[in-house]
C-alpha cells in the first residue's frame, strides 16, 4: 500500500467553515426577510417540503451514482468486515445514539432545554444515528488507505439495508421516546430520498458507462456533477437556518449543547468498531473504512427526514444540521488516529 501523503478535497476539508457561513447567512436572511420566508415552508405535499426535497434530492442523487450493486457478489471472499459493519450500524449505533441523546437532552440539559422540546432534539439525534454514512466514507477510506473496492461493497450493502431497516428502527426508537410517528411521512421520505435517487442513480450509471465508458464516468462526469451537490447542500443549510434563526438567538448555546452527544457518539462507535475489527484480525484497509462508516452519518438523509417529520423550524432538524457541522473536524481526528494506529 502506498505511503503517499493523502489529502482531502478543498470542499470537504473546509465543510465546517461552509456550514458555519451557511448558519450566519441563513440567520441573516431569516432576520431581514421576516414573515415573508414562511411562504417557502408552506410549499409542501404530504408534509414533505418541495423546495427542500428538490435540494436534498440533488445532494443524494450524485452519491447514489457511486453505488455498484454488482460488487456485492464479492462479499463471500471477505465477509467479516461487512458483517462487522452491519452489526455496528444497525444493531448498536442507533440505540447508543438514542441513549446519549436521552441522557443529555432529557437529563443533563434540563437547565437549558424545555422538557417539552427535549423529545424533538432526541428525535433528531435518533434519525441521524439510524443513517450510516454513504458518500463521505469514500473520503475517509481514501485518507486512511482503505481498500476502495471493499469500501464500495460496504457502502452498497448499507444502502440496501437502509431501504428496509431505517423506517422500523426510527419508528421503534421514536416510539420509545413517546413521539408521535407519522409513518406515512416516514415511508414517503425513504421513497423520495433513497429509493428514487438510488434507482435513478443505478440506471444513469449503467447507461453512461455503456455509452461513454467507466473512466469517462468516474473521471469526467462525476467531478462535473459534484458542484451541483455542493450547491444544494449549502442552499439547504441557508434555508434551514433562515427558519432556525429565532431558536438560536433565543438559545445561543443550543448548537454547542447539541454537538456534545453527537461527538461522544462518534468517538464511541469508532472505538467499538476499530477494536472489534482488530479482534477479528481484519486487515487495516478493511477495518479502517468499517470504523469510519459506523462513526459518520448519512446526514443528507437525516436532514431530509427530520424536516419531513417535524418541519424546517424544528429542533429535530437543527440537531441533524449540527451533525453536519461537527462531521469533518471529528472525522479528521479519527482519520489521524486510524493512521497512527495502522497495523
Amino acid at each position: 500500500m502506498s505511503n503517499e501523503k493523502r489529502k482531502i478535497g478543498f470542499f470537504e476539508k473546509y465543510l465546517t467553515i461552509w456550514v458555519a457561513l451557511g448558519i450566519l447567512g441563513g440567520i441573516g436572511i431569516g432576520h431581514f426577510a421576516g414573515d415573508s420566508i414562511e411562504v417557502i415552508s408552506s410549499l409542501e405535499i404530504a408534509k414533505v417540503n418541495i423546495p427542500v426535497a428538490i435540494l436534498i434530492w440533488l445532494m443524494i442523487y450524485p452519491m447514489m451514482l457511486q453505488v455498484d450493486f454488482s460488487s456485492i457478489k464479492k462479499i463471500g471472499k471477505r465477509p467479516k468486515g461487512v458483517v462487522l459493519t452491519l452489526i455496528v450500524n444497525w444493531l448498536i449505533k442507533p440505540f447508543t445514539m438514542a441513549f446519549f441523546a436521552w441522557l443529555f437532552f432529557s437529563n443533563l440539559y434540563q437547565a437549558w432545554i424545555d422538557p417539552a422540546m427535549a423529545g424533538e432534539y432526541i428525535a433528531g439525534a435518533i434519525i441521524l444515528g439510524a443513517a450510516p454514512c454513504t458518500a463521505m466514507v469514500f473520503v475517509w477510506s481514501y485518507l486512511t488507505n482503505g481498500d476502495p473496492n471493499y469500501t464500495l461493497v460496504q457502502v452498497s450493502i448499507n444502502d440496501l439495508i437502509i431501504l428496509v431497516a431505517f423506517v422500523p428502527i426510527v419508528g421503534l426508537l421514536l416510539g420509545i421516546t413517546n413521539i408521535s410517528i407519522p409513518y406515512d411521512t416516514l415511508v414517503a421520505s425513504i421513497l423520495i430520498f433513497v429509493v428514487v435517487p438510488l434507482v435513478a442513480g443505478v440506471i444513469t450509471q449503467r447507461l453512461l458507462i455503456k455509452s461513454h465508458g467507466k473512466e469517462w464516468f468516474k473521471n469526467i462526469f462525476m467531478p462535473k456533477l459534484k458542484p451541483v451537490s455542493i450547491a444544494a447542500l449549502l442552499i439547504t443549510l441557508v434555508l434551514l437556518f433562515a427558519f432556525q434563526g429565532q431558536n438560536i438567538v433565543n438559545n445561543p448555546l443550543i448548537i454547542l449543547l447539541a454537538a456534545v452527544p453527537l461527538v461522544i457518539q462518534t468517538y464511541f462507535i469508532f472505538f467499538i468498531t476499530w477494536f472489534a475489527g482488530k479482534k477479528l484480525k481484519l486487515p487495516h484497509p478493511v477495518c479502517s473504512p468499517a470504523a469510519m462508516i459506523g462513526a459518520s452519518n448519512f446526514f443528507e438523509l437525516a436532514v431530509a427526514v427530520a424536516i419531513s417529520l417535524f418541519g424546517l423550524q424544528s429542533p429535530a432538524a437543527l440537531v441533524t444540521v449540527v451533525g453536519v457541522l461537527v462531521e469533518v473536524p471529528v472525522m479528521l481526528s479519527l482519520v489521524a488516529l486510524a493512521n497512527k494506529w495502522k497495523y
